[in-house]
């Protein structure tokens, strides 16, 4: 790669990162996720920064062609987020429905008191 693809590659991490970090401070993202998005700037950072790095870590996992490890890595680390967020989904599902059971229950305990007095019933410790 070129010394201009090294620059644009910093560059792009960089923003990136000041982007996440603007979100964490908006409150748009939670810490958990930006420091996974860091992580990522980071290491894109290293790699531009050090050329040879790739080229060195491709020959000790024995890849011949150090593009092919980076794609592969790329390729391992979205599966990963896709499982994470997957599960996640998943977690807040079950949280949401029980959250709407619970809902649906206060509603009808609410509906069936009874129409009487127009004020609400009183508190056990206020009984007359």
């Amino acid at each position: 790669m070129s010394t201009r693809t090294h620059v644009f590659i910093v560059v792009v991490a960089v923003v990136a990162a000041l982007l996440v970090l603007r979100l964490v401070a908006t409150r748009q993202l939670r810490s958990k996720y930006a420091l996974l998005w860091l992580g990522i700037a980071m290491a894109m950072i290293v790699v531009a920064a050090f050329p040879g790095l790739l080229d060195e870590l491709a020959d000790l996992a024995g890849v011949e062609y150090a593009p092919t490890l980076f794609l592969l890595l790329a390729v391992g680390l979205l599966a990963l987020l896709i499982g994470h967020l997957t599960w996640e989904v998943s977690r807040l599902e079950m949280r949401l429905r029980t959250l709407a059971e619970d809902n649906a229950l206060l509603r009808a305990s609410i509906d069936d008191r009874p129409v009487g007095t127009g004020r609400p019933d009183p508190a056990p410790d206020e009984a007359p």
